[in-house]
């Protein structure tokens, strides 16, 4: 992995404004259903990764498109209330801001999520995009945010630190040049085949250009696969679950930190686990998120 850095954690992709409703199960239809609680909140996984690194007390940034409408200040609002800076987002007149609406069960511990599209994400020439890339530590992406960052001259002459989110399917992606990469393990099995073993798809993911590899199994925890060292697996913290939405972008987004402060990538990732279980005593995806400070403080349930 990378020395670590000081500088700025930027997160490029998807920013949404979502409200949520906790009920006990699933409305039927032409039905009125009555909440136990109801919550609007910042959501999209670059974002909220950026919070929850913002609560690890990194130093972030978040670029993305919003719309001129109400959705877009409000979202805007709370990353700057996290001391997120979002000089480089873009504000387009011509686009609607992503939005979802999000009915939480707690019968099944599921959510079912409606959702307007978040606008593609790009950034002109000598945009603060362009700036914010060339001082980062690290730059951070989601599943909208790659192709902002994969077309960088920087990123294809191996000098940009790129983390990647790959829980949901990314066009065309290639692990290759990758410093962190963050499938889930369905996502791994889904490119390299059901049949393999954990280890078996880091190496694979490895092999095709990753640094560093962290595969989520949600209460699985997670494998790790830092460079040429042989996968370990880091077990998963227990949570008092309310609503799990938005647990792994939280995840991202305290990895990411973890390993910016200098913790070993399985240590990294026990943290990220803790902060994501504990995002999931609340009904939205950042407000349960904890304020902590990162300490390298080493683990000793890691197996092989």
């Amino acid at each position: 992995m990378p020395q670590p850095s000081t500088g700025t954690l930027l997160f490029v992709g998807c920013a949404t404004l979502d409200s949520i409703a906790l009920v006990e199960d699933y409305p039927a239809a032409d039905s009125r259903t009555v909440a136990s609680d109801f919550a609007t909140a910042g959501g999209g996984p670059a974002a909220t990764a950026a919070v929850a690194a913002a609560r690890a007390g990194a130093n972030t940034a978040f670029a993305g498109v919003l719309g001129t409408d109400e959705e877009g200040d409000r979202i805007i609002a709370g990353l700057q209330a996290e001391g997120v800076d979002t000089s480089a987002v873009i504000r387009d007149p011509n686009v609607k801001t992503g939005a979802s609406v999000i009915v939480v069960s707690k019968a099944s511990e599921s959510r079912a999520i409606v959702t307007r599209p978040v606008p593609p994400v790009s950034f002109p020439a000598g945009s603060r995009f362009h700036e914010l890339v060339e001082s980062a530590a690290w730059v951070h992406v989601d599943h909208l945010g790659w192709n902002a960052v994969a077309s960088l001259p920087a990123f294809s002459a191996g000098s940009l630190n790129v983390s990647v989110d790959a829980g949901n399917p990314i066009a065309s992606f290639s692990p290759q040049g990758v410093a962190l990469y963050v499938p889930t393990i369905e996502r791994l099995h889904a490119e390299y085949g059901g049949h393999h073993s954990p280890e078996a798809l880091l190496g694979k993911a490895a092999d095709d250009g990753a640094s560093a590899v962290v595969a989520t199994a949600g209460s699985d925890g997670a494998w790790v696969k830092d460079g040429n060292a042989d996968p370990l697996h880091v077990p998963a913290t227990p949570a008092t679950i309310v609503s799990t939405l938005g647990a792994g972008d939280v995840y991202h987004g305290a990895l990411l930190a973890a390993v910016a402060a200098g913790l070993s990538l399985a240590d990294a990732a026990a943290f990220a686990g803790r902060t994501a279980s504990a995002s999931c005593e609340g009904l939205d995806g950042r407000s349960a998120i904890p304020h902590q400070t990162i300490t390298p403080v080493l683990t000793s349930n890691h197996t092989a």
